[in-house]
């Protein structure tokens, strides 16, 4: 393969979990006084670090979230993903095919660790993946559109950013990975192809990509 590092987003690319977790943003913001439909969630807030939940909503009302409000919607979101999470279909298929052919995988996810790990561990993707292969924004000051997430990522995994692939579904990625030079394959999925026209390449299928990165 032409890349020395394939960096997957987590919500939308490897685990389908951004309907689950949009629907019940949607309806916490709403409950609290703050209506949102599940469409303005995926626009606004896919692919983003929770810090640009509360930045958005105080900036649009001049009010702040609850100081316990990451909590109760992450408290929200993995009973739900026990319930309802499943692996992105070709996501495994994928990771086959990375093992396979040799080629060095990680995730770099707006998402806490422990959010990631529950996720993981709902859909069995756990045994893919190494501590040591699992990035989230709480690693770095700046998440997602900043570029620091995926450098990060790529200097612990050992290699040069332009020798990098990231994998993304949202506008804010695809701004992340182009901001740190890296190629990015935007997954069409969720994200009107449009939303995602600063990728690299664009396909619509998980089991597409591992030909794309040849």
């Amino acid at each position: 393969m032409r890349y020395d590092l394939v960096i997957f987003d987590n919500d939308g690319v490897l685990v389908d979990s951004e309907p689950i977790s949009n629907r019940l943003l949607a309806g916490y913001l709403t409950e609290l006084g703050h209506p949102t439909s599940y469409e303005e969630s995926l626009r606004d807030y896919m692919g983003a670090a929770m810090h640009r939940v509360h930045d958005l909503v105080e900036e649009r009302t001049g009010q702040r979230l609850p100081d316990d409000f990451d909590d109760v919607f992450h408290a929200r979101v993995f009973a739900a993903f026990e319930r309802e999470l499943k692996p992105v279909a070709g996501a495994v298929d994928v990771l086959e095919r990375l093992v396979a052919d040799g080629v060095p995988y990680c995730v770099a996810s707006s998402g806490s660790h422990a959010r990631i790990r529950t996720g993981h561990l709902a859909t069995g993707l756990d045994e893919w993946f190494e501590e040591q292969w699992v990035f989230s924004s709480e690693d770095v000051g700046r998440g997602k559109p900043a570029p620091d997430l995926f450098l990060y990522a790529a200097e612990q995994m050992g290699v040069a950013p332009e020798r990098c692939v990231v994998v993304e579904d949202s506008p804010l990625g695809v701004r992340a990975a182009v901001s740190a030079g890296m190629d990015v394959y935007g997954f069409t999925a969720m994200t009107p192809a449009e939303r995602l026209s600063g990728a690299s390449q664009l396909f619509g299928d998980m089991r597409e990509l591992p030909d794309l990165l040849v």
